[in-house]
Formats: structure tokens, C-alpha cells, sequence
């Protein structure tokens, strides 16, 4: 690998891998199922709700703070089915593939935001662990709630 830019670009296709997995996973669980809040679980409680937090936490940091792109979060009611949430994670990852390029221009930039009225700033690559290691979190969460809907959980990891 020659550049920074190679070890993001590596590192997300072992993210998209593992999302593959969990995706094609989630064909096998039923639409009501996809559907069903559990309140144990947060974010909505639900498969598709918490793939859709998954992916507004990549719209807020990387095309809404890194980007500078502006963009309206994902609503939850707005995917309903499994295809709807892999379209929406196409649009994730055309936001991360430009990040990675726009890193790879300045690898020591400051990204700045505002969360609860605090301002501050994060370096690119804090910000690439940040969103992933949220989606790895929530993914366990997914398989969790799928094994209380009755469904046996497949291995998502990376190394599996």
C-alpha cells in the first residue's frame, strides 16, 4: 500500500464484507419481522431502524460535517424492506469513497462540528473509526434482536 488513502479504502472494503453478510442475512428475516421495534433495543428497536441510524451516523459525520454536503437524514419509515436499506447504504458508501479521496489531500485536516451546541473538531481519521466501529456496535445489536425474533444469527466479523 502506498498511500493513507489505500488503508481506508482496505479497511472499508472489509466493512462492506461484513455489511454484505449482515445484509444478505437480513433477506432471510421476515418483512414483519424487518419491521418489529423491540424496546429493549435502541435506536427504534427494530432491524431496519437501527440499519437506518447506522446510516444517518455516516450522513451526520462524513457528508454533513466532513463533507460539507448538507444532506437530510434518512427517515426510518422511508426503507421498508431489505433492498431499500442496501440502496441506501450504496449512498453511504459513495459518501465514504469521496471522503477517503478528499482525505487523501490532507490527511491532517481538523473536520469540525457541533453536537449539543459544543463546537469542536476531530482529525479524518478519528472520524473513519468513529462511524465504523458505531456501525460494527449496532450491527451486534441487529443479531441480537434477529436471535429474540426467533432467527439464528450468522458471523459478521471480518475474520470469520
Amino acid at each position: 500500500m502506498n498511500s493513507i488513502s489505500d488503508y481506508y479504502k482496505k479497511q472499508y472494503e472489509l466493512v462492506l464484507e461484513s455489511r454484505k453478510v449482515l445484509l444478505d442475512y437480513c433477506k432471510t428475516v421476515s418483512a414483519p419481522d424487518f419491521l418489529n421495534a423491540n424496546s429493549s433495543f435502541g435506536r427504534g428497536g427494530s432491524i431496519r431502524n437501527l440499519l437506518v441510524h447506522i446510516a444517518n451516523t455516516y450522513e451526520f459525520w462524513i457528508a454533513n460535517n466532513a463533507l460539507k454536503k448538507n444532506i437530510d437524514y434518512t427517515k426510518y419509515e422511508s426503507v421498508n424492506s431489505v433492498e431499500e436499506a442496501i440502496a441506501l447504504f450504496r449512498q453511504v458508501d459513495s459518501g465514504m469513497f469521496e471522503f477517503i479521496e478528499h482525505v487523501e489531500k490532507d490527511q491532517t485536516q481538523q473536520i469540525e462540528y457541533e453536537v449539543n451546541g459544543k463546537k469542536r473538531a476531530v482529525e479524518p481519521f478519528n472520524l473513519f473509526s468513529h462511524v465504523i466501529t458505531h456501525e460494527f456496535h449496532h450491527k451486534g445489536q441487529i443479531l441480537s434482536l434477529s436471535r429474540h425474533l426467533g432467527y439464528t444469527p450468522v458471523d459478521t466479523d471480518i475474520i470469520r
